[in-house]
């Protein structure tokens, strides 16, 4: 059975090249122009994931996010044309899975749809890899290439939460309020400082990280890095 994409997106020309290109990947698709023409239309027909445009003439996205994640648990991907950072974190916090700025090549937009669709379908496993990264979570314990990393606490509930939303952006407070609890959602140096040390056991080269990637003004992803 065909999984199905809603798209929501005021731009005609955009909503229509987009439409078309996700058809010829395989997916079903429904479109809706404005938050309210989506909010109603959505649970009729409950798609699987959900493509998003940040500013919508009736509504923001992250309004739209937070209304659609008090019902269903699809990926939300965020797509903006701003460099609005504070709106984009926004949008995650309320409940988006991944953003994606415009403009962008199809072939990112497909990739990042996938991989969210994949995690989405993915039952909790007690070990995950991530490239040469292996999480044990029963045994709270770490290694790279078969060899044994020494986390501390911290750093490895951060690598846990990473490792559970591979390939996911997670932003500053959504990790620190995990990790820390709701008093450390903002202190994004206090999290950094973790995350280069995280980066010093993990990476073959902390300078130019391959694994644990920042995503400027908004978080850090895992990602297994490509081949």
């Amino acid at each position: 059975m065909k999984q199905r994409v809603m798209v929501i997106d005021d731009e005609p020309q955009f909503l229509r090249a987009l439409a078309t290109n996700l058809r010829g990947a395989g997916y079903e698709v429904d479109t809706a122009a404005t938050a309210g023409e989506a909010l109603a239309a959505a649970p009729l027909r409950p798609p699987d994931a959900f493509i998003l445009d940040l500013l919508l003439p009736d509504s923001s996205g992250r309004d739209v996010c937070r209304e659609l994640r008090s019902w269903s648990a699809a990926p939300i991907i965020l797509v903006s044309a701003v460099g609005d950072d504070d709106e984009k974190i926004a949008a995650l916090d309320a409940g988006a899975d991944d953003y994606v700025t415009k403009p962008f090549a199809i072939g990112e937009l497909l990739a990042r749809l996938r991989a969210v669709l994949r995690r989405a379908g993915s039952p909790s496993e007690p070990v995950i890899d991530v490239g040469a990264i292996r999480v044990d979570f029963e045994k709270s314990s770490v290694t790279v290439n078969g060899e044994l990393v020494h986390l501390t606490p911290h750093e490895f509930k951060i690598l846990r939460l990473l490792a559970l939303n591979e390939g996911k952006l997670l932003t500053h407070r959504a990790i620190l309020r995990d990790v820390w609890g709701p008093a450390y959602g903002d202190e994004s140096n206090y999290l950094h400082v973790y995350v280069s040390q995280l980066r010093r056991k993990l990476e073959p080269d902390p300078a130019r990280p391959r694994y644990l990637l920042t995503e400027p003004g908004a978080g850090y992803r895992l990602v297994a890095p490509a081949t």
